[in-house]
């Protein structure tokens, strides 16, 4: 189906989109889209950030703060009520309050960020229900409790009076979908209700909506970048690029055959592997190895014994590993499982107990060996727009390593290496005028990735610590940013220490790999080996997620 109003939804929708553009000031950015959703349908909106989407959904209720909003988004009154659908763009304020949370519920893509800090979970649901539905204190409580159940939280009645932090991420989103369902909406707006979260409990809290949804008879408008929830959650798919929608129909047909040039370049983004053998190590050791290899932090203890001695959390236990020059060793786990803990021990960032060593040194506490083992070991982030400091140039932020480990250039030196760093990684003056004068807001997400990419390999360095390196990227841009890692990697001998929960980004970049789960390497070996045959129901568990979405 190409752009324009799917004409699929039988009889009258419950949602009726028609000519919807938003605007800020004089830009617009949503530009006069068509779609519809019927009752009881599950309909994905897809595309890349920036194209739309979110804004879109926040625009139906009137959420975008600044934005002007026009067009029409007819929506069917309830059965009972009968009478003409209601154009909620033009309602008053009053009367969209009374739709928002009772008939039209929302779910945000950060549940820390959506639930408020200072009151319990259960507190936020029943106000829900006090406001909506005139429930008393008690009975609202009571129903909120129920509502947690609903959506699997073990011991509601306790988690309900638990604090947002007390809660991981997949309790805190759990949370998120008690509080939109509380009023049994009619339509739920679910902007990336599982991209914080990991791949197993992405997939619960996908099948939870689907039974939900089915249980409730409620239809969904899912607002994602990741075509894999798509194909497996919705029944007609809208595409949108660069504020229009340019491809809508059914999911099957649309990514069986797509007929728009961007719908295929979505569908194409699918980490490809394109990375060397090994090349023999010789004499060389290896770049990093670890044995016995301990990380804890001090706790308080309970009661009274608190006063006298600190217990302790062990966050990585007993790990042991090899990497070799030229090798990449992934890292794969769910939040909590302790691989970031472990890159950072490697890093010489944490104290740590057993045997570590870059390139057969040990980390030091200090002095003049350590400062020779961080040119040799650099580190690239997970969101270069948090990692790299807004108040520095482009030629500051590259540059930054050569004042420490080459202080005898110059200026010019400096700026000539810097250039080159940026052109190896595919940034360079005849794209970006003025390319080292700019500032990290000047980028796209890619491009700051490139830029943080650059930083690191300006000082030479013969192992890449990539803590979660294209997670926070659209899925084209992820794509890219994995081809220039493996072209750098072949052409410099690179080896990299890949943190990441993605399995589809080790089955593309790792030689091999090590699982980790609660602290300890559960299972470690060749990639294919460990992904094609796995050996730990764990990671039986989450290889088998990531083939579900």
């Amino acid at each position: 189906m190409s752009a324009g109003t799917d004409r699929r939804v039988s009889g009258s929708p419950l949602l009726d989109v028609r000519g919807l553009r938003v605007a800020f000031g004089a830009k617009e950015v949503v530009h006069a889209i068509d779609f519809r959703i019927g009752q009881g349908e599950k309909l994905a909106l897809v595309g890349e950030s920036g194209s739309g989407k979110t804004v879109t959904a926040l625009s139906l209720l009137k959420l975008v703060l600044n934005a002007e909003v026009s067009g029409q988004a007819n929506f069917a009154a309830e059965a009972p009520a009968g009478g003409a659908p209601r154009n909620l763009l033009a309602l008053p304020e009053r009367e969209l309050r009374g739709i928002r949370g009772k008939e039209i519920a929302m779910i945000f893509q950060e549940p820390m960020t959506a639930l408020n800090a200072l009151y319990t979970v259960g507190d936020q649901v029943a106000e829900v229900l006090e406001l909506h539905e005139g429930l008393s204190a008690n009975q609202a409580r009571a129903a909120a409790v129920q509502l947690l159940a609903d959506t699997g939280i073990p011991e509601p009645a306790r988690r309900a009076g638990a604090f947002p932090h007390q809660l991981s991420g997949g309790q805190r989103q759990r949370a998120m979908i008690a509080m939109a369902l509380a009023c049994r909406p009619r339509l739920l707006l679910a902007d990336e209700p599982t991209t914080a979260l990991d791949v197993t409990v992405r997939a619960q809290i996908l099948d939870l909506l689907g039974d939900l949804q089915r249980r409730y008879g409620m239809a969904v408008l899912l607002i994602t970048h990741d075509l894999n929830l798509v194909r497996r959650f919705a029944e007609r798919v809208a595409v949108m690029e660069d504020g229009r929608i340019v491809e809508q129909g059914e999911v099957g047909q649309v990514f069986d055959s797509p007929s728009h040039p961007y719908t295929r370049k979505l569908i194409d983004s699918r980490p490809s592997r394109d990375v060397s053998a090994v090349p023999p190590a010789g004499d060389r050791p290896p770049v990093l190895e670890a044995s016995g290899l301990r990380v804890a932090y001090p706790v308080a203890k309970a009661g009274v014994a608190g006063w006298f001695k600190k217990g302790e959390f062990v966050a990585v236990q007993d790990a042991a590993f090899s990497l070799r020059p030229g090798e990449t060793l992934g890292v794969v786990g769910e939040s909590g499982s302790g691989k970031s803990t472990l890159a950072l021990a490697a890093l010489g960032l944490l104290r740590h107990g057993g045997m570590l060593r870059v390139s057969g040194q040990q980390w030091a506490a200090g002095g003049a060996s350590d400062k020779a083992l961080r040119r040799r070991m650099q580190v690239v982030f997970q969101d270069p727009f948090s990692s790299l400091s807004p108040r520095m140039t482009v030629e500051q932020i590259v540059g930054e390593g050569l004042t420490v480990h080459a202080p005898e250039l110059d200026t010019a030196a400096r700026r000539l290496r810097a250039l080159s760093a940026l052109a190896d990684v595919g940034l360079t003056e005849a794209q970006f005028p003025s390319l080292l004068d700019r500032y990290p807001h000047e980028f796209s997400g890619g491009q700051r990735q490139r830029l943080a990419i650059a930083r690191a390999l300006i000082v030479d360095p013969e192992l890449l610590v990539l803590d979660e390196p294209t997670s926070a990227l659209d899925v084209t841009v992820q794509k890219q940013v994995l081809r220039l890692l493996q072209r750098l990697q072949r052409e410099r001998g690179l080896s990299y220490l890949l943190i990441t929960h993605d399995v589809e980004v080790i089955r593309a970049m790792a030689h091999q790999v090590i699982v980790m789960k609660d602290g300890t390497i559960v299972e470690t070996g060749p990639v294919d080996e460990i992904l094609e045959r796995p050996s730990h129901p764990y990671t039986r568990r989450l290889v088998e997620a990531a083939l579900l979405e």
